[in-house]
């Protein structure tokens, strides 16, 4: 009998970073063109406007991103780094605190030293970092993959209400451009929850309702811009 299961973690690392631009990318420029559109301005200003906006916010999420996982990968590095000198210092001592962790998740004390000393000596700075500090390959930090799936993700979010304006040259282009990225956000939200396993509508649901949110006080500060000019 085959024994297959089929797990989600080793997405985390991109899926993260991927959903978090996305979202931004379409919230943010379609907050941004509603705006500029309820405050009056002409389609040319409208398509600057959002035009600048995916710019932006594509470099400042890779940069974002980046110093973000790097500042995580730091302190990975920086807890690993002690734990190759604890094993150096007192290898003894580390073999019974990781015994001692494995007693914890219920293993006796004969079996949990045995464990303890098989995997040590197959790798032991593996067995320390994953056991005792949390750190594995699978949720290890990756600045470059991060920043670069933010970087485009935001791009392609971004894209969707942007074009949406320049294909459609009307005075109510504010309220296509606010229900197509509507739709895009839970298109967004039910794919990003059938990849991690989640319940779609609820995936759905929180983007929609942020998303939005933030088309709405825009649009507010846009048209009190427009009365107060």
């Amino acid at each position: 009998m085959s024994h297959n299961e089929l797990h989600r973690q080793h997405r985390v690392g991109w899926m993260r970073a991927a959903v978090l631009g996305a979202n931004d990318g379409i919230v943010s420029t379609a907050s941004l063109i509603i705006g500029v559109a309820a405050a009056n301005s002409d389609h040319g200003a409208i398509l600057i406007a959002g035009t600048a906006g995916l710019v932006a916010g594509a470099v400042s999420m890779a940069a974002g991103e980046y110093v973000s996982v790097s500042s995580q990968a730091d302190i990975e590095e920086s807890d690993l780094r002690l734990e190759r000198q604890a094993l150096e210092d007192d290898y003894e001592g580390e073999l019974i605190e990781l015994a001692e962790i494995y007693q914890q998740r219920g293993l006796d004390a004969d079996l949990s030293a045995v464990v303890a000393k098989q995997l040590m000596a197959h790798d032991a700075l593996g067995a320390h970092s994953r056991d005792e500090i949390g750190i594995s390959e699978l949720t290890q930090a990756q600045p470059i993959v991060a920043a670069l799936a933010s970087a485009l993700s935001f791009s392609v979010g971004a894209a969707l209400p942007l074009l949406t304006a320049l294909f459609y040259r009307s005075e109510n282009v504010a309220v296509l451009v606010g229900v197509l990225s509507l739709f895009f956000l839970a298109s967004l939200g039910a794919v990003s929850a059938y990849l991690s396993g989640a319940k779609i509508y609820i995936g759905v649901m929180r983007v929609a309702l942020w998303g939005a949110l933030a088309m709405a006080v825009t649009a507010l500060v846009g048209i009190a811009f427009d009365i107060a000019v």
